[in-house]
């Protein structure tokens, strides 16, 4: 049975960044690439057991080695992403980043032959048949297996933040979703996905991940997909609410971003029998009182504003705007990636403007690495 263990907790603080491309041709429009860079053709050392499929033939998934700690992630994402496009190079290929590809038609594409995505599709049906989506996903080591568990409880209340900031997908299939990352809807026809609820301990967890594989609701607890989860495999708690990005600089910022948060609620958890979570906005009651339908109101938010959005506070008074977090947050934390993010044109409104003022082959030239 492919489960983890509380063994796997053993590291603080160390990092992982995965993130999830388009194998396009020289026009920029997604094609069936991945058969020949994963299994036809010999990737570079540093991608060997780092590149592999996902659902769709033209969506690939590279990996960074494990890094002590931000002060390595730079290096690792800029040298796995010039190795990867050097590879795809190599094959006649070019690589191209965004939540969701606007060229993109799912009913013209293969799906990978890997086992696991056919049991997927034949289990999930039209949900996954759809799912072109691509994500980034940050990876934190946390050195005990209750700690993890209730960062990750506590790091809900950040996801549909991260998904604002990130919000690059407002393309699928052809036409204009209206929304600024259309990825996270499509991505949430799928079964366990989305805010997760929180989990008492490490056992609650456990006893949750093994029900669904003993009853045969998963295969595997990989395909618990939440928005923020305890990796009972690598030992981290790992978030997963962003858009892939085409830029490595916004890719570094919720890697620092990530790591900063989940650094300070384990501190947190550490100085306190019954930590409380910051008190960032001034409210006392902290997270505990936000009931799960209002995370799921500020992740909606996130999906249809993105930059614009603002989201229900943690004491559920009122709403705050997304600019404000983040000034509140990189002051707090220490990070400034995020208020560059924001501050900039967002993925989904430079798409828009790119499509509407040069056509569709500069916006898909400006979606390649």
């Amino acid at each position: 049975m492919d489960v983890g263990s509380s063994d796997r907790f053993t590291e603080m603080g160390t990092l992982g960044v995965e993130e999830e491309f388009f194998v396009v041709g020289e026009d920029g429009v997604p094609t069936a690439g991945t058969d020949q860079l994963v299994y036809d053709s010999e990737p570079p050392e540093l991608l060997a057991d780092r590149l592999d499929h996902e659902l769709f033939k033209f969506v690939l998934e590279t990996q960074t080695p494990r890094l002590d700690g931000p002060g390595d992630a730079r290096a690792a994402v800029y040298d796995v992403r010039a190795a990867l496009v050097a590879h795809a190079e190599a094959n006649g290929y070019r690589i191209a980043a965004a939540g969701l590809h606007p060229a993109a038609r799912w009913r013209e594409h293969e799906h990978a032959e890997k086992p696991r995505y056919r049991s997927q599709l034949e289990r999930i049906q039209y949900p996954q048949h759809r799912n072109t989506t691509a994500g980034m996903h940050v990876h934190v080591g946390v050195d005990d297996p209750d700690k993890a568990v209730w960062v990750a409880n506590q790091l809900r209340w950040h996801m549909p933040v991260m998904l604002a900031l990130s919000a690059n997908s407002p393309y699928w299939n052809g036409f204009d979703t209206g929304l600024a990352s259309a990825r996270a809807k499509i991505f949430e026809g799928l079964p366990n996905t989305g805010m997760p609820t929180a989990f008492d301990s490490y056992d609650d967890f456990d006893r949750f991940e093994r029900l669904m594989i003993e009853t045969g609701s998963i295969d595997d607890r990989g395909e618990l997909w939440y928005d923020v989860r305890p990796h009972t495999g690598h030992g981290s708690v790992e978030v997963r609410a962003p858009d892939a990005q085409a830029d490595p600089e916004v890719v570094l910022a919720f890697v620092e971003y990530t790591h900063a948060l989940v650094m300070d609620y384990a501190a947190r958890y550490e100085d306190a029998d019954d930590p409380e979570p910051p008190d960032i906005f001034g409210d006392s009651d902290g997270l505990r009182s936000l009931r799960r339908e209002v995370l799921d109101e500020n992740k909606w938010r996130a999906t249809r504003h993105g930059h614009d959005a603002s989201f229900v506070r943690r004491d559920d008074t009122d709403a705050l705007a997304l600019g404000e977090i983040v000034d509140r947050e990189c002051d707090r934390l220490g990070v400034s990636g995020i208020r560059d993010v924001y501050e900039a044109e967002s993925g989904a409104q430079r798409q828009r403007r790119i499509l509407e003022d040069e056509g569709e082959a500069a916006l898909y030239d400006a979606l390649l690495l």
